[in-house]
């Protein structure tokens, strides 16, 4: 499979920079920010997102502040012929946040929001007769979920 390289200018760089540090930024501010019209980063941002390089914007909510002060990480190892009911199952509940399918001895590293261990706990219980389970307790995000480098 071949990958189209999706090349930036610098003022696409400079729109994007931009909107990774607040989506909400107007039109116009980014057109004083870049030095071009309103127009002209209208249609940009138009064309970044026809091109695929903007896919959406999102909120970013801070789960400590929603009663949720545990993150886990959890490497997840289906066991034979429980592919698919595990990943339907982590499909399904919604303290798991984001998962990874991926290659090597586990099959799926997911990050779970949890309010307490014992919740941690009633969720793997879900999981234990149909995956072999590893769970790290998060201390701290060095690096929060950030876009790649343009």
């Amino acid at each position: 499979m071949i990958f189209e390289v999706k090349m930036l200018d610098q003022v696409d760089q400079s729109i994007l920079r931009h909107l990774v540090e607040n989506a909400r930024m107007s039109i116009k501010e980014i057109a004083q920010q870049v030095g071009l019209s309103s127009p002209s980063i209208s249609d940009r941002i138009r064309r970044l997102e026809e091109r695929g390089i903007i896919r959406g914007y999102t909120l970013d909510i801070d789960p400590k502040a929603l009663g949720f002060p545990l993150q886990a990480i959890v490497h997840i190892r289906p066991l034979p012929g429980k592919l698919h009911a595990v990943q339907q199952l982590i499909e399904e509940l919604a303290a798991f946040g984001e998962c990874d399918k991926v290659t090597g001895d586990d099959c799926y590293f997911a990050r779970l929001y949890i309010r307490s261990i014992e919740e941690l706990d009633t969720i793997l219980n879900k999981i234990v007769e149909k995956a072999e389970t590893r769970t790290s307790i998060v201390k701290s995000q060095p690096v929060l979920r950030r876009p790649p480098p343009f």
